[in-house]
């Protein structure tokens, strides 16, 4: 049997999350990752863990997670689970876990599905790839919350040491008979 990781991302650091989660499961686990809006169909059978990413943008998920998550949480449930979210709050020492992170928060009270295990990560800033409208309005809110505003760089907030732990703590989860 495989994993599924599902993702959703903006610009990216969620995707790169997801591969790394694969990449350090991938000696015991074969994986596979997808977009979550590509994910219309996905062939259950296949899969006895499926772990799910998410990235914030402007204080919001993608809707389209808490469509997911409700239209598919007997499957979900059915097999080891788990979800992590991106978020540029995170890379606040007060704001880095589950229970801490209003976002990921807020999700699991309204959200049908109770994964397993959970986690938060940081994002990244990238200020050059991002549209104009965008880049003002992330600078506004970096400058709110005392974080970067120089427009010129690339801050990779992302502790990847806590993402390959998360991955290996998820792998260890026991298995469930399908």
């Amino acid at each position: 049997m495989k994993a599924l990781i599902l993702y959703s991302s903006r610009d990216g650091q969620t995707r790169e999350i997801a591969a790394r989660i694969a990449q350090t499961l991938a000696p015991q686990q074969l994986c596979d990752v997808i977009d979550l809006l590509q994910a219309q169909r996905v062939d259950w059978t296949q899969y006895d863990r499926v772990l799910i990413g998410a990235s914030i943008r402007y204080g919001h998920f993608n809707p389209a997670l808490m469509k997911f998550v409700t239209q598919h949480q007997l499957q979900l449930q059915q097999r080891v689970n788990g979800f992590f979210s991106v978020n540029l709050t995170a890379r606040k020492a007060d704001k880095c876990t589950p229970e801490t992170n209003a976002y990921t928060r807020k999700f699991l009270e309204k959200s049908p599905w109770q994964p397993e295990c959970c986690a938060v990560f940081a994002g990244a800033l990238r200020y050059p790839r991002y549209r104009w409208f965008d880049r003002i309005m992330i600078q506004l809110i970096m400058r709110m919350t005392g974080g970067e505003t120089d427009t010129s760089k690339e801050v990779d907030y992302t502790d990847w040491n806590k993402v390959t732990l998360f991955a290996q703590d998820f792998a260890h989860l026991p298995g469930k008979s399908l």
